[in-house]
């Protein structure tokens, strides 16, 4: 049975104050690391700072030795026993070194006066449950040792502390053996009592020995050692000896001299021929004591006794019956008693004899003193008093104390101890409520932090957050991307918005999904557009192929959302352009990072004249993914707006990423990038970014980026244009084919959603979709706000070149 179950099954409801899961705690900090601790806290499922002074259920402790054993892969023995050594260095560090040493001269005077000990801090920790100690002489080297304790299970603590007191205090080494272990008949009700033996070696025992072998080989000079005055003889024919060289009186006296020095050792005491005091000045000046025979029968008392228990007047009255054992708790019997004559007995009046006018039942503190020769027991008390309140609550007053007894001082010095006490546990309570506020703070400030960075990359947002200025930052290579959706005017138009604002959450989550699962940077989301780009704020060179299959991805995330009017999965647009960008914070109220330069604008045009459910690429970004896996494919020349004839591909798929690598699924993606930054960039840049090498992405950039939504923009330039309406011709028209009016840049978007998977339906349909008509206005055309600036990057001029910012037209 596990000590966790024996202890539930058996045990009657104890309580341990703070200190001892403080004392636990510190040991798994010290020897395991804070971590271990928070761990095992959160296992047991108990707080992870306790009180000093404050009260615990024994279940909290047990709970932590139970996880302990378990994470640490140990029996409960070893815990508890590693427990105990450190419970004794917890104690000296507290502050009660002192007070440990002075409990006695060897081990058994230490064990001896331990429950004298735990009885004078019970008058602080009122509500303690301490175990009692008694020593057993043997024959032999060794004693036994009897632990009696409420708690069971916990008696592997014992050897733990006592070896630990012993090497310390004592020089020793000490081994512990089990000897028997029962339930304890002489103690009242059913507590554990366990017997050890104990054997105690001198640790400088192999020095001695090995003195006293050089000794036994070499007499004269042994007696020289332990007598510094003795010498040899005088060298003859010398009347006056030389300094240092005694005569043969000199060696007598030191002799002498040597021998009273033992005597100081040893001490035998003398008792006069009868006791020369008077029974009334007895009992005067014990106030409190009680003298009863073998059968308990009350013989003596003290006068001060008899005035608050007035039953005790009553001749040969048995004492048991006004009085019950608190501690030791053994049975009031005269063997029993005999047993435990060297601890400290506490007694209490019972309830029913305690008189009208007293309020509370009175307790007293003492000494058992055997008389042989009377076959009596003395017992010499004083009231226990832990403050003047209850000195007062039992109708007590100091008068009635015995000068001499120091237990006036006692309750003097301890009312003030108490004060302190209060205090510092007051104090106590307040560093509590203040490290929780401040984790709560922390907490706190970790989501504002997460928030502030999800709009702004973290050293710029930590640059306006100390008032400094923002300097803008410029990228030689990143790549774009922008997507929409398929139709999206038609279906605003026929669908209520809250349905809209769904479709678009469910999938602008699974899209943010994927922008951390190949670490690119969302840029902003304009109505259903989305734009993310990869080598910015933070350089890497595998931003195409992030980017890209990032595309992927949304492709495939975008099958999984529902289009709200036909019920089937809806189709994007997606677009891609790899070039230079001016990256910079713009405004001061709500400011936003954005992106500038014709970049932007090329990547813009990818997607609008890109087709349904269809990766676009310009041909930078195809020569940045070219012979890197990616199934790539040429649409041909088309007429981009404001770009002439421009060669552009298509992008299909990944062969060397799995679908579930693309969509990050299970820790799949693991790998998909083996470099995370450039080869000539130091491993600790990331870290370390200049201002202008912004280092997170921020999620929600500003509606303002683009000047229009593309809500409103009207519908027949969002969607198809009329039959009739004249349109470019698709690539394989015949050569002698009229020029049709440049009106139209993309082709039309077809809500038609591609689901075939082989390599020869994939190209019947794209020569379908290439072939199709294209329409006259893009979904959003994107206006150009026209910047200069000098160029003077590798192989620039020093010429002023036009720089953008694209907007919305209406």
């Amino acid at each position: 049975m596990s000590l966790w179950e024996y202890h539930t099954l058996s045990r009657e409801t104890t309580e341990m104050y703070g200190f001892i899961n403080t004392c636990l705690k510190s040991l798994v900090t010290e020897k395991f690391g804070e971590e271990t601790w928070e761990k095992l806290s959160s296992l047991a499922e108990v707080q992870d700072t306790f009180m000093t002074y404050e009260v615990y259920d024994d279940t909290v402790t047990l709970r932590l030795v139970k996880e302990a054993c378990s994470m640490l892969d140990v029996s409960p023995e070893v815990v508890l026993k590693l427990f105990g050594e450190h419970f004794f260095s917890f104690c000296k560090q507290a502050g009660y070194d002192t007070m440990l040493r002075t409990l006695g001269g060897n081990l058994t005077e230490f064990i001896e006066n331990l429950d004298a000990l735990h009885s004078y801090l019970a008058l602080s920790y009122q509500e303690m449950n301490a175990p009692s100690f008694r020593v057993e002489k043997i024959e032999g080297d060794g004693m036994l040792l009897h632990y009696y304790s409420d708690r069971k299970g916990l008696y592997h603590i014992v050897p733990g502390i006592i070896e630990a007191v012993a090497k310390d205090f004592f020089d020793s080494e000490v081994t512990m053996t089990i000897l028997n272990q029962s339930e304890e008949d002489e103690r009242t009700g059913k507590k554990e009592h366990v017997v050890f033996l104990v054997k105690q070696q001198k640790r400088s025992a192999a020095l001695v020995v090995e003195k006293g072998q050089r000794r036994a080989k070499d007499p004269q000079q042994g007696m020289q050692g332990r007598c510094p005055g003795l010498s040899g003889p005088p060298p003859s024919g010398q009347g006056l000896l030389p300094r240092g060289v005694r005569s043969h009186w000199g060696l007598v006296r030191s002799v002498v001299l040597w021998g009273k020095e033992n005597l100081r050792y040893t001490f035998t005491p003398s008792y006069p021929d009868k006791l020369w005091m008077e029974e009334k000045a007895f009992c005067n000046a014990f106030p409190f004591h009680i003298v009863f025979d073998q059968d308990l029968k009350v013989k003596q008392t003290g006068v001060n006794i008899q005035k608050f228990v007035p039953g005790l007047q009553t001749k040969d009255i048995r004492i048991d019956e006004y009085f019950t054992i608190v501690h030791p708790q053994v049975t009031f019997t005269i063997d029993s008693i005999k047993k435990f004559i060297n601890s400290q007995f506490v007694l209490k009046t019972q309830t029913e004899m305690i008189p009208q006018h007293q309020r509370t039942a009175l307790k007293l503190r003492g000494q058992m003193v055997w008389m042989p020769s009377l076959a009596c027991m003395l017992y010499l008390c004083s009231p226990k008093l832990r403050s003047l309140q209850e000195l007062e609550e039992r109708g007590l007053h100091l008068a009635d104390i015995a000068p001499h007894d120091t237990t006036r001082d006692l309750i003097l010095l301890n009312q003030q101890r108490l004060a302190e006490m209060e205090l510092s546990n007051q104090l106590e309570r307040k560093k509590e409520e203040l490290r929780i506020l401040s984790h709560h703070l922390a907490v706190e400030k970790k989501k504002t932090e997460t928030l502030l960075y999800a709009m702004l990359p973290q050293h710029v947002a930590n640059q306006l957050r100390e008032g400094r200025k923002v300097e803008a930052g410029e990228f030689e290579v990143c790549t774009i991307l922008f997507s929409d959706v398929v139709t999206f005017t038609n279906i605003c138009s026929a669908c209520e918005p809250i349905r809209i604002v769904h479709m678009l959450n469910s999938m602008y989550s699974r899209f943010d999904r994927l922008s951390s699962v190949h670490d690119v940077y969302k840029v902003e989301t304009i109505g259903d557009a989305y734009m993310v780009v990869g080598g910015v704020p933070v350089p890497t060179p595998s931003h195409a192929h992030r980017v890209a299959n990032f595309a992927l991805g949304m492709r495939l995330a975008a099958r999984e959302v529902t289009n709200p009017v036909s019920g089937q999965p809806i189709q994007i647009r997606v677009g891609l352009h790899t070039g230079p960008v001016l990256a910079g914070v713009v405004g001061d109220k709500m400011p936003r990072y954005c992106l500038f330069g014709d970049t932007v604008n090329t990547a813009s045009r990818m997607e609008s004249h890109g087709l349904p459910d269809h990766i676009h690429l310009s041909p930078s970004t195809y020569s940045a993914l070219r012979g890197e896996g990616f199934d790539l494919r040429a649409r041909g020349e088309i007429k981009v707006k404001g770009k002439g004839q421009m060669m552009t591909y298509f992008l299909f798929e990944n062969l060397r990423a799995s679908e579930a690598a693309i969509m990050g699924r299970d820790g799949a993606e693991s790998g998909l990038y083996v470099e995370n930054q450039p080869d000539n960039q130091p491993d600790n840049q990331r870290e370390n970014q200049p201002d202008n090498q912004p280092e997170n992405q921020l999620e929600n950039q500003p509606d303002n980026q683009h000047d229009n939504q593309r809500e409103n923009q009207p519908e027949n330039q969002r969607e198809n244009q009329p039959e009739n309406q004249p349109e470019n011709q698709p690539e394989n028209q015949p050569e002698n084919q009229p020029e049709q009016p440049n009106t139209t840049e993309t082709p039309e978007r077809c809500a038609t959603p591609a689901t075939s998977k082989s390599s020869s339906e994939e190209d019947a349909k794209l020569t379908m979709l290439m072939a199709a008509p294209q329409r006259a206005v893009t979904p959003y055309e994107w206006d150009i706000t026209p910047t200069y600036h000098r160029n003077n990057g590798e192989g620039g001029s020093g010429d002023i070149v036009l720089s953008a910012r694209i907007c919305h037209l209406l």
